[in-house]
């Protein structure tokens, strides 16, 4: 294989990688116009990117954020970003390779969430290692608003960081999560003023490239290993249950309530 393995990306529209001097990976999902909605593409250029971040020896930190007002806000459920049943269990898988890389990735990985952070996107922040989160940050489990439930590992990634009975509110009652409280919560590690929210993030990803390589590679591991012990197996429970809702009347009523911007009408498949 070769040295430089980010090197070797395929382009993929939608989302930005670049390596800096220092050793600072930045994958920055680019679609602001939706407030960086994912497609399968690019959680896919996402999970290559950390994939072979894990091999480049140039690589000290990962940076994962996106552009404008938002992190992300979860799948996309526009004709353009493949809504059809089929087309999202595609987006599962992917979005379960990310969430895998992320957490083998034996480099620290920070979360940038300067805006709302909805459904799947909740997912890929708490992935990572480090979540800093500004003042204007929410966070959202919006999935039953579709008449679907959490996945890309929500249900142990949200559970490990708040516990069962807040998680089940989250996931229950999928109301807007704002930064300070996610901060009350352990859903975040830190928030900071919009104004000062790109430099306090400077000086977290700079602190971490003096650390120890090595030792945070085993910190990393040791933790993920205590704390997200069924996070394999939740994965693929929730690809499975996610798989048979995708198929369902209720998904159906939910994704046109979304478009249409009315409440849903659900009626038990």
């Amino acid at each position: 294989m070769p040295d430089c393995e980010i090197d070797t990306l395929a382009p993929v529209a939608g989302l930005r990688v670049a390596l800096s001097a220092d050793g600072v990976l930045s994958v920055t999902i680019d679609r602001p116009e939706s407030l960086n909605s994912l497609t399968t593409a690019v959680l896919a250029g996402i999970a290559d990117a950390m994939e072979r971040a894990a091999t480049d020896p140039r690589v000290k930190v990962v940076r994962l954020g996106g552009t404008g007002r938002g992190f992300s806000s979860g799948a996309g459920m526009g004709a353009e970003d493949g809504a059809r049943g089929d087309s999202r269990t595609a987006t599962i898988v992917e979005i379960n390779r990310t969430v895998r890389a992320i957490t083998a990735l034996p480099h620290p990985v920070v979360a940038v969430v300067q805006g709302p952070a909805a459904g799947v996107g909740v997912s890929l922040a708490l992935a990572c290692d480090l979540v800093l989160a500004s003042d204007r940050a929410f966070f959202m489990l919006a999935f039953t608003k579709l008449g679907l439930m959490p996945d890309g590992g929500a249900s142990a990634l949200v559970a490990a960081a708040v516990g069962r009975i807040r998680a089940m509110r989250m996931a229950l009652l999928p109301d807007r999560l704002a930064a300070a409280e996610a901060l009350a919560y352990g859903l975040v590690s830190a928030v900071y003023s919009a104004e000062e929210f790109e430099a306090q993030v400077d000086q977290v990803i700079s602190k971490l490239l003096t650390g120890p390589v090595v030792a945070f590679a085993r910190t990393k591991e040791a933790i993920n290993a205590a704390t997200l012990t069924e996070l394999d197996h939740t994965l693929e429970r929730e690809l499975h249950g996610q798989s048979a809702l995708l198929r369902s009347n209720d998904f159906r009523e939910g994704a046109r309530a979304f478009q249409q911007r009315r409440a849903p009408h659900f009626t038990d498949f």
